[in-house]
């Protein structure tokens, strides 16, 4: 599991704001550890309220949402979108919008505590089917069109899809897998249905179930770093709206 990041920002927080009132109400010390912890409250809480409800950075981890997002790809995640909700308990306090088929959001999936980024595919209710790498939805076939930019395998092609109405890039085998060979599901009320662009070499819904709307985190809107290898320069030639 990954480390929670919010929920120790939230710790060190509440350290620092209790040193801040013990220093401000109790021994008022003008330099020292105490007088310094406590100075280190407002900035912490400054950055907590920003990851917290309004953006979020992440770093792609894996190819599983290729070519949309590379590994190495820094990206910028909306966190008020889909509603405010409070830091480390995740529960939603106000109510803004709800994800949209097409759009690219982080979440945890119901299997582990991790976070994940895929696409939505399917919304509550909706009927998916997946047959030979091309997917329908609720019987309507999503059209698939061929492009001209290279895959990173030489078995696979990219495509363009049409994901009611939303246009993507997507990646798939030639030969599809058992993934995009022949799946059927019906997603319930209160999920979402995800998929990785990269079809045939993405952990998503399809393994582990559609997400539950509570385990949402956040949508991802644009790139703004690329940077794979440590002893590699940062490049932003990637850097964008996130399509």
């Amino acid at each position: 599991m990954d480390l929670n990041f919010e929920l120790i920002l939230t710790i060190i927080f509440l350290l620092a704001g209790a040193f801040w009132l013990l220093n401000k109400f109790v021994v008022n010390q003008k330099e020292g550890l105490i007088e310094f912890a406590g100075s280190l409250a407002p900035v912490l809480g400054l950055v907590l309220v920003l990851r917290s409800f309004l953006i979020e950075p992440f770093q792609i981890p894996s190819q599983s949402m290729v070519p949309t997002l590379k590994v190495g790809d820094f990206i910028l995640v909306s966190k008020w979108t889909y509603g405010i909700r409070l830091p480390v308990l995740r529960t939603k306090i106000i109510e803004i919008d709800s994800p949209e088929r097409g759009d690219v959001m982080v979440f945890f999936p119901p299997h582990e505590d991790r976070y994940f980024i895929k696409r939505v595919v399917g919304l509550p209710g909706d009927k998916i089917h997946v047959l030979n790498g091309v997917v329908f939805i609720n019987g309507d076939k999503m059209t698939q069109t061929s492009v001209a930019e290279e895959a990173n395998s030489p078995r696979s092609v990219v495509m363009s899809e049409n994901l009611g109405g939303v246009e993507h890039l997507m990646q798939k085998r030639t030969s599809p897998t058992r993934l995009s060979q022949n799946y059927s599901a019906v997603v319930p009320q209160g999920h979402y249905f995800m998929m990785g662009d990269n079809r045939d070499n993405s952990s998503d819904s399809r393994v582990w179930g559609p997400v539950p709307e509570d385990r949402i985190v956040g949508k991802a809107f644009a790139r703004w770093m690329f940077w794979d290898k440590f002893l590699s320069l940062p490049s932003f030639d990637r850097a964008g709206k996130i399509q």
